[in-house]
């Protein structure tokens, strides 16, 4: 019984927390650029709005593939937050994502297709830095287990400092910020409009929006795990975290995949190796 009411808060305040943290993110980037902003609880509004709306889909598989990718979400969140095994976790994030892609592939919208498509290439650059995390929980605590790293009172961050730069690189990937955001954005300087989002409306965009806030969740529990005892701490290291990735996105411009590709696969893939090496042989 335990478990399910666990479980149960994590479905109910995650999304909360999400909505907030997007909230928050409004507001500070309204401020540092010169404007009022929008109230905290706005995206919740908006959420509301979108879900009273009449939605229309293309066909029936773009609908399963975004229900899909909410439940799969959902599943990948309560896997971390209940300290299951972080490598399976990768794997259910990356079925997530490739629900997400086939929805968008699932309509005839060539903005869509261009969407989707760079959303893959942001999948193939961030993945194998999270699998680099789960080698270095299995190094550090003998095993995947994500319970291993929050009963650890070693921080993790202390033995992977070039693998936690590696995370950050890629939680700006992960939350569609400047310079990474090449699939979809919000900003008037995105040249395919929505991207991938496009062809979604009313409520089926709201489960996307869900999804998203939830995804922007986890991984900020990624980085999270990195400073987890006392647990406070690594409260701190990942807000901090989201804090850096709104100054980042406010005064970079937005590259191509090209780009990308490049930084993550060189300096993510680098420094998560180095790292890696070292403790194994240092």
């Amino acid at each position: 019984m335990g478990t399910l009411v666990k479980i149960l808060l994590i479905v109910l305040l995650a999304p909360v927390l999400g909505g907030l943290l997007l909230g928050v993110d409004r507001k500070l980037t309204a401020k540092m650029q010169g404007r009022k902003g929008p109230p905290v609880i706005q995206p919740f509004y908006d959420l509301v709005k979108l879900w009273a709306k009449t939605s229309t889909y293309t066909n029936k598989p773009q609908v399963f593939f975004i229900c899909a990718y909410l439940v799969w979400m959902l599943l990948g969140l309560v896997m971390l937050a209940t300290g299951l095994d972080f490598l399976v976790f990768v794997f259910t994030m990356t079925v997530a994502e490739v629900a997400y892609i086939l929805a968008g592939f699932a309509t005839r919208s060539p903005y869509s297709h261009i969407g989707s498509t760079r959303e893959l290439i942001q999948v193939l650059a961030a993945e194998p830095v999270l699998l680099f995390v789960a080698f270095a929980l299995y190094l550090e605590n003998g095993t995947f287990l994500v319970q291993g790293a929050l009963v650890n009172p070693s921080p993790l961050l202390l033995s992977y400092p070039l693998l936690f730069l590696a995370v950050l690189l890629i939680l700006t990937i992960k939350v569609r910020k400047s310079p990474f955001d090449i699939s979809s954005a919000l900003h008037a300087h995105q040249e395919i409009v929505r991207g991938i989002n496009t062809e979604f409306s009313g409520r089926y965009l709201a489960v996307v929006e869900l999804s998203h806030w939830l995804e922007t969740v986890v991984f900020l529990f990624i980085i999270f795990l990195f400073w987890a005892n006392p647990w406070w701490a690594g409260v701190l290291w990942a807000l901090g975290a989201y804090f850096l990735e709104l100054v980042v996105d406010n005064i970079s411009p937005r590259m191509n995949w090209n780009w990308m590709i490049k930084v993550a696969w060189t300096a993510g893939i680098l420094l998560s190796t180095s790292n890696l090496v070292w403790r194994v042989w240092g």
